[in-house]
């Protein structure tokens, strides 16, 4: 599992095992000083192109003076906001050959999302209250 950092976010947030982090945003170098005291199993950190762009040469030199490895990864869309289990649940019921409105009338889920679920979704990111889990 891959924790999502960006600015304004609570060092209480980050878990203490992480072993690979997502920036979003770049952070403040005190964040990232935090991040790194806190993190000590961190090996590596994903960033986009246009946020390694923008973040300060500074913390790219004491990300990468930890051992660190930064790549660049693009996590295109909005993290799903439905539940894992109901999904899970949605998916199953689809796998029945259960009707998208009777899967909507079971889950709560609109059909539409149920359908994109099916056919499109590539299920990186899913939406746990406030917090992003990035699923492998």
């Amino acid at each position: 599992m891959i924790s999502s950092v960006f600015p304004g976010m609570s060092l209480k947030d980050i878990p203490k095992e992480a072993t690979q982090l997502h920036f979003v945003r770049p952070v403040k170098k005190e964040l990232l000083e935090k991040i790194l005291k806190k993190c000590n199993g961190l090996r590596q950190m994903t960033l986009s192109k246009s946020c390694l762009a923008r973040m300060p040469k500074k913390n790219i030199a004491l990300i990468r003076k930890k051992g660190i490895a930064i790549g660049t990864e693009t996590r295109a869309g909005r993290p799903i906001s439905v539940p894992l289990e109901k999904m899970q649940q949605a998916l199953e019921m689809r796998k029945d050959y259960q009707s998208l409105r009777e899967v909507e009338n079971v889950t709560g889920i609109s059909k539409s999302t149920v359908h994109y679920l099916e056919k499109y979704a590539k299920r990186t990111k899913i939406k746990n209250g406030k917090k992003v889990i990035y699923l492998k």
